[in-house]
Parts: structure tokens; C-alpha cells; sequence
């Protein structure tokens, strides 16, 4: 085999996240992406490294026999934001099962007996609560386009004019931005040349609150062409065509970024507020959260609900008599805007969140004071450094890092403390694998997991990890 090599065959298996793997006919194994168990394939090697070998779909040859007869959107196949729009729910969840199992099983002792199973997401279309649209074109030189970067393209820009996992309000004012622009004959940044104005169109909502937010983001003012109008008057144009717009939720802000940075990203230098209020809100499990614009939070907030009250189950198992204090000491480590921070509160003697970026923590501060717990403290700063400057020393931790994991680093001084339980929040199960493979080392066991799904359509998948250095009464509690 060798790059650029064309090959067909049978989907045997599914890998996280989105890969199939294809059995050839002289029996090599070959990951290919976006493609499921069951069908036939034509795919292209693009990749080779050792023994493993990668390749991309050129043609579906055969559908697997659970597919459906047509995807649930019709952009799927061309937009790369969704991974399973052809195949019922159901079949999803068993597919990110499966691929969790794959690669827990191997490093959780008695998995099958302590895996409580994967919980849906309450809403399995409309459930995202920010989306990150990017300007382009569909093809070089075509009309202007607002959506989703194309399936395995960099420069392609899907039009998504009817997203699927988007509210119906963000499809409007997508569709409303693109429109108002695209007639106005405003031109995309483009990455290669830089030039060009329009960047990026931001959306976020509050599911409980019911609060649209919208953030453009664009390069700089010289970047306009000469014939267009002055970036001010064009600005103010834009937001009167959206507060036109017949929506179900109020637009509760709308701002402009400046970003001239040579990243395909979303990068704040420089933020102008253009209408209504620079922060919005939504509410959880009974507190309040204010959200700005580039803090993290879930991107699902009813999935939220159902992951906090697990994250809330399998801590309450764990603090029960932590070192004989009813109320421990907790520490919350990659806190973002401080949601189980403030949720673990109440249970707590003090509740420690730590979180690198300073806006999140600042809201994070505000949030809590206006939930009426004092008993919250938030830190900014790297974790691997902040654990040096805290004084109290925890009875319980709970982990919720990004995608990539725990440094080794702040791993090892995590496990320093030798608290007895800890909790573990994970969105991607390989790097969960790798942390979970040193905290065994570190003298601890894993006691409850389970899945829950806060991703419909997409590979993506949440992991709630219960660990302790000692037994939990009722740790086979199945969901």
C-alpha cells in the first residue's frame, strides 16, 4: 500500500471518534474516517506511518443495513460539522458505546461490572447553545457563504441554511447576516491572501433563559473595499436587519470583534458592543450563570442538566464521609465559568474552582455572588502552577480538563494530595484512557462510569468517572 493507493471494502468496526475500520483484501486493517460498521466503501490511502495506515472515503458503496434511506440533513456528506445524520438515534449511542468501551475497558478493571451505560441527550435535534459559522465561499470564486467548514476541506465553507442541531432562531440570523452582506457585496477574509473583511459569526443562547447573544467578527476597517460604507454605518445597518427578525427568543446582545490575527480562529482583539447588554445568561439545575462572550460553557445545556446531576451523584458517593468532614474541602480543577463549582457548594465546606482563562473566572465570581454562596473561591491560573498558591488542601477533586487531558505534571501533583475519591469529566475518551492508565499507577480504582451524550449527530461523547483508593458502597448502581 502506498499514498493515493484507491481500495474498497467492509466497514468491521467503529473508532472514536468517527472512523471506521477496513479489512482489505490481504487482510490489513486500514482507519478510515467518517464512514460506519456495515458499509461498503471505496476509499483513497492518505496516510501511511508503520503499521498503521489511514484513509479517506471517495464513494459509499453499499449503506449499512441500520442507515437511514436519506440523512436527517440535507448538507450531510458535504459539511463537516456532523458525523451521523444518516443513522437512527439509537444506533448512535450503541456506535459511541461501543467505541468507549474500546478504549476503557483495557485500562478499568471489571468494566463490564461498573459501566453504568451510555444516558441520551434530552434533545437529539435544536441542542446547541453556540455555533461557531465561519464566511468563505462554496467553491473558489462563487457567492458568498456562512456555515461549516466542508468535510475534510480547509477552505470550502458549507452555506448551512438549515442546520439541524442549531435553533431555528441562530438559522435566521445566519441566514439574515449572510444575506444582508452578501447584497452589500462585503468580501470574506480569505486565508491564504488575507485579505477581505468578514470572518466569523458567533451565536450563543441561553436554552432556560431563553436569550440570544451574537458576536461578528471580522478584520479590521482597512480591510473594507473603498467602494463600501464606512464600517460604522455598515455595522449599524446589520443590526437593524436582525432586530427585524420575527425570533422566538430576544437578542440580548450583539457585539463586534476585531481580529487580525493570521489563525483561522476566533481571536478577541478588540470587542465593540453594537447593541443590548455584552453577556448573557442561562440557568442549571437552580443557579444562575452570566455567560461572556468567549467563556466556556456546555454547549448543550439540557445535556448539562443530566451530566451535572451525575457529576453530583457520583461526588455525593465520594464526599459521604471524606476523612470524617461532612462538608470537605473541593477542589474544581478546569472550572471555566464555575458551574460545578457553584453546584458542588452546597455540600461543601469550601469550593475551590481553578481556570486559565481570566474572563471565565471573573464571571464565575460574579455568578456566584449573585447564586448567594460565599463559600466559592476562584482561581486564575494554569493549574500545573496555581496548586502551589492554594492553603487549603482538598478532601475531594473533581476534573473536567479540555479535550487534550491532564498535563503528566499536574497529574502527578493532583495525585500528591491523596485524597481518597475524585471525579472525572471527560469529552474525549483517548485522552481519558491515558489519565485513567496513571491515576491506576497512582494507587486509585475506578469505581462507577458512565456516558452521557451531549453530542447527537456528532462523534462526541462525555465520560463521568468515579475513582477512589478505597471501596464505594453500591458502586455497581446501574443507570
Amino acid at each position: 500500500m502506498k499514498k493515493g493507493d484507491i481500495y474498497e471494502g467492509i466497514v468491521k468496526k467503529s473508532l472514536f471518534p468517527s472512523k471506521g475500520v477496513v479489512r482489505v483484501d490481504d487482510s490489513r486493517d486500514v482507519i478510515v474516517k467518517n464512514c460506519v460498521p456495515g458499509q461498503r466503501v471505496r476509499f483513497c490511502i492518505s496516510k501511511k506511518r508503520n503499521t498503521k495506515i489511514e484513509g479517506r472515503v471517495t464513494e459509499i458503496l453499499e449503506k449499512a443495513p441500520y442507515e437511514l434511506k436519506e440523512p436527517s440533513c440535507p448538507h450531510f456528506g458535504r459539511c463537516g460539522g456532523c458525523s451521523y445524520q444518516n443513522i437512527p438515534y439509537a444506533e448512535q449511542l450503541r456506535l459511541k458505546e461501543t467505541q468507549v468501551r474500546e478504549l476503557l475497558s483495557p485500562v478499568v478493571e471489571d468494566f463490564d461490572d461498573i459501566f453504568e451505560g451510555i444516558i441520551p441527550s434530552p434533545k437529539e435535534t435544536k441542542y446547541r447553545n453556540k455555533m461557531e459559522l465561519t464566511f468563505g465561499d462554496e467553491r473558489k470564486g462563487g457567492p458568498l457563504s456562512l456555515g461549516m467548514h466542508g468535510a475534510g476541506s480547509f477552505y470550502d465553507i458549507i452555506d448551512v441554511d438549515c442546520c439541524r442541531i442549531m435553533s431555528d432562531d441562530f438559522n435566521l440570523i445566519r441566514s439574515a447576516t449572510r444575506g444582508y452582506f452578501d447584497l452589500l457585496q462585503i468580501p470574506y477574509y480569505h486565508r491564504l491572501r488575507h485579505d477581505g473583511y468578514l470572518r466569523h459569526l458567533v451565536l450563543r443562547r441561553g436554552e432556560f433563559t431563553g436569550e440570544n447573544f451574537v458576536c461578528l467578527v471580522t478584520a479590521d476597517e482597512s480591510k473594507l473595499p473603498k467602494e463600501a460604507l464606512r464600517e460604522e454605518d455598515l455595522l449599524k445597518g446589520w443590526v437593524e436587519t436582525l432586530k427585524l427578525l420575527c425570533l422566538d427568543d430576544p437578542i440580548k446582545g450583539i457585539i463586534h470583534v476585531r481580529n487580525n490575527s493570521l489563525a483561522d480562529a476566533v481571536i478577541d482583539e478588540g470587542t465593540t458592543a453594537l447593541y443590548g447588554e455584552g453577556e448573557f445568561s442561562e440557568r442549571l439545575l437552580g443557579l444562575d450563570f452570566t455567560i461572556t462572550p468567549f467563556s466556556f460553557f456546555q454547549t448543550n445545556s439540557a445535556g448539562a442538566e443530566v451530566l451535572y446531576g451525575k457529576v453530583r451523584e457520583y461526588a455525593a458517593a465520594g464526599t459521604r464521609h471524606e476523612n470524617g468532614r461532612m462538608k470537605p474541602v473541593i477542589y474544581d480543577l478546569y472550572s471555566g465559568t464555575g458551574t460545578i463549582t457553584q453546584l458542588m457548594a452546597p455540600v461543601a465546606d469550601k469550593a475551590i474552582g481553578v481556570e486559565i482563562v481570566e474572563e471565565a473566572v471573573e464571571s464565575a465570581r460574579r455568578t456566584a455572588s449573585r447564586n448567594g454562596l460565599s463559600n466559592c473561591d476562584f482561581i486564575c491560573g494554569d493549574v500545573l502552577k496555581a496548586l502551589d498558591d492554594i492553603g487549603e488542601k482538598p478532601d475531594f477533586i473533581i476534573l473536567d480538563p479540555p479535550r487534550d487531558g491532564i498535563h503528566p505534571k499536574a497529574l502527578a501533583k493532583i495525585t500528591a494530595y491523596g485524597v481518597e475519591n475524585m471525579v472525572y469529566v471527560s469529552c474525549k475518551p483517548t485522552s481519558l484512557a491515558r489519565d485513567l492508565a496513571s491515576l491506576t499507577q497512582a494507587g486509585y480504582q475506578v469505581q462507577r462510569l458512565c456516558c452521557v451524550d451531549m453530542f447527537p449527530a456528532t462523534g462526541g461523547i462525555e465520560t463521568v468517572v468515579l475513582l477512589s483508593k478505597g471501596e464505594i458502597p453500591s458502586k455497581k448502581v446501574k443507570v
